[in-house]
């Protein structure tokens, strides 16, 4: 069967088994995912030394904590003996070691090896060598990134780059004081999709006016099916009713002082590939973080950032949180659509895009030369 041609107004999209094929997923997993910069933990989870959280990345397990000297940390969460998991808790606190449960061996927050039942009778163990594999580890926007590759792409091009090509301004996103801004609210969300769905949903907004409508209340244009992203520097205006970016257009938090006179008022989107989304306004911060896991599931946490005092001040932020929660749940419930279809001989060859949603076939362009054998050009 031929491949139908389109008329020029509708561009293709992947085929079906993009988002269904387990040997597809393995291939992003350690083709993209372990070969990116990966926004891993928010920096302040790790409230000390000690203190650890451990996350999927791609294929692996990594274990990111803080050392003595309060620097964070990453390294494979692999015990270098038998190969078991060092923690086996998602979250957690350890004094000065982390021990593996199976046969002992301990390391410490440098990730050196320090104990293990009969060591001091194997002297000629280099307790360095032997210790927990580390993972390069970078700070920016109040988040820890990590990559897994033996040599990462530059930070400034993929992850800086990517917000300084969305706003058009290497110092835009500096005004809204990310780093230095406190969690009001986390919510995770388990979704049963393919993760470029997710990235798909987010980067358009043709969908805005069938299932977002507390959105485009206070952002109208948004109901015209046109997303911010598509045009560099811009920000989506709001609703001249909308006093805050709420659920019910009531007045939001104070403002971040650093926010520039022509940012205030509105919303900024901005997706840094992989797997990470920042929407910026101008009294909080939302940064969701995408975990794929498997084929057709992927964890987001997403995090609401307010101004220390605000949530110092034990103020009510649901109005903020609530607007972009059900903006959330109506995305996934979307995505979650848009999964068994996937698997459809109806979508075997995929479907289409409207020149509302051409920017998507940028992202599809790149997913594909991201998977392209090594020097090939086909």
């Amino acid at each position: 069967m031929t491949q139908t041609a389109h008329p020029a107004s509708l561009l293709p999209t992947l085929p079906g088994s993009a988002y269904t094929d387990p040997e597809v997923f393995a291939r992003e997993q350690g083709l993209i995912l372990e070969r990116m910069w990966f926004c891993a933990v928010r920096a302040a989870d790790l409230g000390g030394p000690g203190a650890f959280r451990t996350v999927q990345v791609g294929r692996e397990s990594v274990l990111l904590t803080r050392d003595a000297t309060g620097a964070v940390r990453a390294f494979l969460n692999l015990c270098r003996h038998r190969g078991a998991l060092v923690c086996t808790e998602e979250s957690g606190q350890v004094k000065r070691a982390f021990r593996c449960p199976y046969h002992a061996w301990t390391y410490g927050l440098d990730g050196r090896l320090t104990a293990a039942p009969n060591l001091v009778r194997m002297p000629d163990v280099d307790r360095t060598a032997y210790g927990l594999l580390p993972v390069r580890v970078r700070e920016w926007l109040g988040y820890a990134w990590v990559c897994l590759a033996d040599e990462p792409p530059s930070f400034e091009e993929q992850v800086i780059g990517a917000v300084t090509e969305r706003l058009g301004d290497a110092g835009a996103v500096d005004h809204y004081q990310v780093g230095e801004l406190a969690l009001g609210r986390r919510i995770r969300y388990d979704v049963k999709a393919n993760w470029k769905l997710i990235v798909e949903n987010f980067m358009e907004c043709y969908h805005c006016a069938t299932i977002h409508p507390e959105l485009t209340r206070v952002l109208p244009e948004f109901s015209n099916g046109y997303a911010a992203q598509s045009y560099v520097g811009h920000g989506a205006e709001f609703a001249g009713a909308a006093q805050g970016f709420t659920v019910d257009g009531s007045p939001g938090a104070e403002r971040i002082p650093g926010v520039a006179p022509e940012q205030d008022r509105r919303y900024y989107a901005i997706t840094v590939r992989p797997q990470v989304f920042v929407n910026l306004v101008p009294d909080h911060v939302i940064v969701h973080r995408m975990y794929p896991l498997a084929v057709d599931r992927t964890v987001v946490e997403c995090d609401w950032l307010f101004l220390p005092e605000v949530v110092e001040s034990g103020r009510d932020l649901s109005p903020s949180v609530e607007l972009f929660h059900r903006v959330n749940v109506q995305d996934f419930d979307a995505c979650e659509r848009c999964q068994p279809g996937m698997a459809s001989r109806g979508y075997a060859r995929g479907g289409v895009l409207v020149p509302s949603e051409h920017h998507i076939g940028e992202f599809h362009a790149w997913v594909t030369a991201a998977l392209r054998p090594h020097g090939s050009t086909h």
